[in-house]
C-alpha cells in the first residue's frame, strides 16, 4: 500500500471502537440515560471476551461473552438510575469503578497478573479474500478484520431502528419526554432498560475490538478512556448513528497521527494528546450549537 493506503486503513481500525462506542451511547441518551458508565462497560466487554477466547479458544464465543459482560454492567447502571433514581453521572461513575476494578481482580485471580493477560488468538485481517482485488480501495478494506464490517451494518441497522420503525420512535419519545410518553402508554421503565442493556451491549462489543482484533491479549485500563470519548462524539452527533460515525473516523483519523509521529522528534506525550484535545474542541463547539433528550435523566413520574 501506498501511504495515503496505509493512513486510511490505519484510521479505519482505530475509529472501529469509537463507532461502536458512540452507537451503544446514542442508545442509552435516546432514552433519557447519561452513558457516563460506557467506559465500564467497555473494559468490562474487552476483559470478558478475552476471558472467554483464552479458556474456549472460539473467537465468536468471545464476542458473546463480551456483549454479555456489557450488557451485565449496564444492568446495574439501569437499576440504580432507572429502578432507583441515583443521579445517572455518579451511577455511570461507579459502573467505570466497576468495571476496571473487577477486571483487576479477576486478572490476577485467573492469570496471576496485575497488567496483562497471556496471549491468545485474534481476529486477523481479510487480506487473503476477494476483498483484495478491488481496485484502489481493495487493500484499504482487505486491511480491516470482520468487526469493521459488523460495525458498519450496525451503525446502517441504528439508523434505520431509530428513525425508520415505530420501536425506535418510542425511543426517541422517552428520551425527549417521559411524561408524554407514559400518557400514552409507553412502559417508560421498560423502554430506559431496553435502551441501556443495547448500550452496554454495543460497548462490550467495543470492548472485544480492543483486546480481540486490535490486540491480541487483554491489557488493564486498555479502553484508555474511549467510552468517554464516545459519550462525547453521541452527543455531538445529536443521536444520529450517521453523523456520529463520521465524527468517529474524524477521531480514528486523529489517533492514527499520534501513532504515525510519536517517534518524530518531539515529546511523545504531545502527539498523544492530539485525538482527545480534538474531542474536548469538538465538545465545547457540541455545547454552543446542540442540545441532547430534553427528558435526559428525568423519569415519567418526576
Amino acid at each position: 500500500m501506498n501511504i495515503v493506503q496505509v493512513v486510511i486503513a490505519a484510521t479505519i481500525r482505530m475509529s472501529v471502537p469509537i463507532i461502536l462506542g458512540s452507537m451503544a451511547c446514542i442508545y442509552s441518551s435516546r432514552v433519557g440515560v447519561v452513558s457516563f458508565g460506557c467506559e465500564g462497560m467497555m473494559a468490562t466487554g474487552a476483559f470478558c471476551g478475552a476471558l472467554a477466547v483464552y479458556f474456549f479458544n472460539n473467537l465468536w464465543l468471545g464476542l458473546l461473552f463480551a456483549i454479555l459482560g456489557g450488557a451485565a454492567i449496564s444492568l446495574l447502571h439501569a437499576f440504580l438510575h432507572v429502578t432507583h433514581k441515583v443521579n445517572g453521572t455518579l451511577s455511570g461513575v461507579s459502573i467505570n469503578l466497576l468495571g476496571t476494578a473487577a477486571s483487576a481482580l479477576v486478572l490476577k485471580i485467573v492469570w496471576k497478573s496485575a497488567g496483562f493477560s497471556p496471549e491468545y488468538q485474534s481476529f486477523s485481517k481479510l487480506s487473503d479474500t476477494f476483498l483484495a482485488k478491488i481496485p484502489l480501495v481493495g487493500p484499504i478494506l482487505a486491511d480491516q478484520n470482520i468487526l469493521f464490517y459488523i460495525a458498519i451494518a450496525i451503525v446502517i441497522i441504528s439508523y434505520i431502528v431509530l428513525y425508520k420503525t415505530p420501536f425506535g420512535l418510542r425511543l426517541r419519545m422517552v428520551g425527549e419526554n417521559p411524561v408524554a410518553a407514559n400518557s400514552v402508554g409507553i412502559n417508560t421503565t421498560r423502554m430506559k432498560y431496553i435502551g441501556v442493556l443495547l448500550c452496554g451491549a454495543l460497548a462490550g462489543l467495543a470492548g472485544a475490538y480492543l483486546s480481540m482484533a486490535r490486540m491480541n491479549r487483554f491489557i488493564l485500563d486498555m479502553s484508555g478512556g474511549r467510552g468517554y470519548v464516545s459519550m462525547v462524539i453521541g452527543d455531538i452527533g445529536g443521536g444520529n448513528p450517521l453523523i456520529a460515525a463520521a465524527i468517529s473516523i474524524l477521531f480514528g483519523f486523529f489517533d492514527c497521527l499520534q501513532s504515525l509521529f510519536q517517534s518524530a522528534d518531539t515529546p511523545s506525550q504531545f502527539w498523544m494528546i492530539i485525538p482527545y484535545a480534538f474531542t474536548l474542541i469538538m465538545a465545547l463547539i457540541n455545547h454552543k450549537i446542540a442540545r441532547g433528550p430534553a427528558g435526559m435523566g428525568k423519569h415519567f413520574d418526576d
